[in-house]
C-alpha cells in the first residue's frame, strides 16, 4: 500500500446489506471504502476522486457491472475491477474478464476468500509513480487519440492554439498514467482499453511523433 496514505475502494452494488458486509469487510485491511447503490454514482465519482480498486456487483437496476466496468475503462483504463457474479453467471464472468476485469467472485461471499482476492489488487495498485492510474482529462483524452491517428506534438498544438511544449507535458503526463515508456506501448495500450481506434489500413507501429 502506500506510504502515509490510506488506499481507497469503491463498492457498488444495490443490495444495502452487502454494501455494509463488504465495506466492513474490507476496512480490516486499512483501506477506505466508499460505497454506491447505483452505478451512475460510481462513475460520477471516478472522475473526481482516487480509487484504487473497484468492486461491483454484476446484476443491478439501471446501469449492470458489465457496463459500469467498461465505463470505468474508460475514465481510468488501469483500475482493477473485482466482478461479484451469482452462482452459475460463467458467462458473465467470462465477458467480465473479456471486457477487462481483474478478476471475479461468486456470491454468496465468504470474507477470507473475498481478502484473498482484494490483497493482490492492491498490492498492484500501490503505483510508485503517483500519476500513474490516474484518470485522464478530457484534453488528454483528445491529445490521445490525436496521438493515435499519428499526429505530431507540433500538429496537435497547432490544432488546439498552444505551444508545443505543453502538448508534450501532456503526454508525458498521458504515458505516465498508463505505465508506458514509448508511443507504440501508448497506442497499444489505449486501443487495447477501447479508448481509441487506428483510422482503416492503419498498423500499430506506423506513429512517428
Amino acid at each position: 500500500m502506500r506510504t502515509g496514505t490510506k488506499q481507497h475502494v469503491f463498492v457498488v452494488d444495490d443490495e444495502p446489506t452487502v454494501r455494509r458486509v463488504m465495506a466492513k469487510t474490507l476496512k480490516r485491511l486499512g483501506v477506505e471504502v466508499t460505497c454506491f447503490a447505483r452505478a451512475t454514482d460510481c462513475l460520477e465519482q471516478l472522475g473526481l476522486r482516487n480509487c484504487d480498486l473497484l468492486v461491483t456487483d454484476v446484476k443491478m437496476p439501471e446501469m449492470d457491472g458489465i457496463t459500469l466496468l467498461k465505463e470505468a475503462k474508460r475514465i481510468a483504463p488501469w483500475l482493477p475491477v473485482l466482478v461479484v457474479t451469482g452462482y452459475g453467471d460463467v458467462p458473465l464472468a467470462v465477458e467480465a474478464m473479456r471486457v477487462g476485469a481483474a478478476d471475479f467472485i461468486e456470491k454468496p461471499l465468504h470474507k477470507d476468500t473475498f481478502l484473498q482476492k482484494i490483497e493482490p489488487m492492491l498490492r498492484q495498485g500501490a503505483f510508485p509513480d503517483p500519476y500513474q492510474g490516474k484518470p485522464l482529462t478530457r484534453t488528454e483524452l483528445k491529445v490521445l487519440k490525436m496521438i493515435v491517428v499519428g499526429m505530431s506534438s507540433k500538429e496537435i498544438a497547432h490544432l488546439f492554439g498552444r505551444a508545443v511544449r505543453t502538448v508534450e507535458d501532456q503526454r508525458s503526463h498521458i504515458m505516465r498514467k498508463f505505465g508506458v515508456h514509448n508511443v507504440i506501448e501508448l497506442v497499444g495500450r489505449a486501443i487495447q482499453m477501447g479508448l481509441a481506434e487506428l483510422p482503416p489500413g492503419k498498423q500499430q507501429g506506423d506513429d512517428q511523433t
